[in-house]
């Protein structure tokens, strides 16, 4: 299914008055480091998983609502937010098994994984190794579906990257930034739609510590020709699963292509795209967005994951051709499309 509606203006609701201590922060200590997260709610298990540089704060307008018919747990990861920011490892993997790890010491055997950005990188890699604790995936403007990222992100992937982001925190440096913000809003371009959202992000980053959080997970997934990391070799491993894309359409960060190649290679996958949004379309109209993930949620069953029908799959399975997608001229402009990219984004 694809929904590609009019462009709507960019907008910050709140869709509901949040309770009192809803959206505190809780902790527990994993494997000695504090994990900081949210949670509120009844019923099946939901969890938010944020994107690079982060946290679960990107979630609070959306969490009372999704709590009406969900458990919702939104945790900050390791290097983020409220969470410890040790020196140690800040790949898809483990933050995986960082997932993991939390929802067994809250007592949360499956859980449906919403993941944003890096998040949504994340959720794969979860569901990847530990498809009978996934009930489904909702993939929101994803990282590790192609190859292709915005040459910011790759530029802050190089050596001496601190360096600049400290320069950003300079007097006058925030100022100058913000128009330069301006005027790429003005000229209407899909990076100044992003940019104010992006530049949250670097505030987000006071000290040295959290700087070299930031960029040690820059680096397990992005170097100067883009994103390391994909599952589009693995896509096919999603049958059985449902999996749901939302994207918008103007993404600057992950193009919304990225999306329509997903989509080709995860069998029987949704498609929803939000017209006129950028990399965060759960900002620009988040009724919009709780809306489809409770008709998602509501509309499909739990991924029913046998042993059995795993290994059929990994047999059967053609690695690096993402098996399970039909061979169709379609398909074929979809991958060329993503490989031309990838080409032009490492020249």
């Amino acid at each position: 299914m694809v929904d590609v509606p009019p462009r709507r203006p960019v907008r910050a609701v709140r869709l509901r008055p949040v309770g009192d201590g809803e959206l505190e922060l809780q902790y527990r200590v994993v494997h000695g480091y504090r994990r900081a997260f949210r949670m509120a709610g009844e019923g099946p298990a939901l969890v938010l998983i944020h994107g690079i540089g982060d946290s679960s704060d990107t979630w609070a307008e959306l969490i009372p609502d999704l709590a009406r018919t969900h458990t919702v747990i939104a945790p900050d990861l390791l290097g983020h937010g409220a969470s410890d920011k040790p020196r140690a490892d800040y790949s898809v993997a483990a933050y995986a098994n960082g997932v993991r790890d939390l929802l067994t010491t809250l007592g949360i055997e499956s859980a449906t994984l919403v993941g944003h950005s890096l998040g949504g990188g994340v959720a794969m890699q979860f569901a990847y190794q530990f498809p009978e604790r996934t009930e489904r995936l909702i993939l929101v403007s994803a990282g590790g579906v192609g190859r292709e990222v915005n040459p910011v992100l790759r530029l802050v992937s190089v050596p001496g990257a601190h360096l600049l982001l400290s320069t950003l925190r300079l007097p006058g440096m925030r100022l100058q930034v913000g128009l330069a913000v301006r005027l790429m809003r003005l000229l209407d371009t899909d990076l100044g739609q992003d940019a104010p959202e992006l530049l949250t992000l670097v505030d987000a980053l006071p000290d040295e510590t959290s700087r070299n959080a930031f960029i040690r997970t820059l680096r397990a997934v992005v170097d100067w020709r883009g994103q390391v990391v994909t599952m589009l070799d693995r896509c096919y491993l999603t049958e059985g699963m449902p999996t749901m894309l939302l994207w918008g359409d103007r993404d600057s960060v992950v193009p919304v292509r990225h999306a329509y190649g997903a989509h080709e290679a995860m069998p029987h996958s949704r498609l929803e795209i939000f017209g006129g949004a950028g990399h965060f379309p759960f900002h620009t109209d988040p009724a919009r967005f709780v809306s489809a993930v409770e008709d998602f949620t509501s509309t499909t069953s739990p991924a029913d994951w046998s042993r059995d029908h795993w290994r059929e799959l990994l047999r059967e399975g053609r690695p690096g051709t993402a098996a399970g997608r039909p061979d169709t001229p379609r398909t074929r402009a979809v991958e060329r499309d993503l490989r031309e990219a990838s080409e032009r984004s490492a020249t």
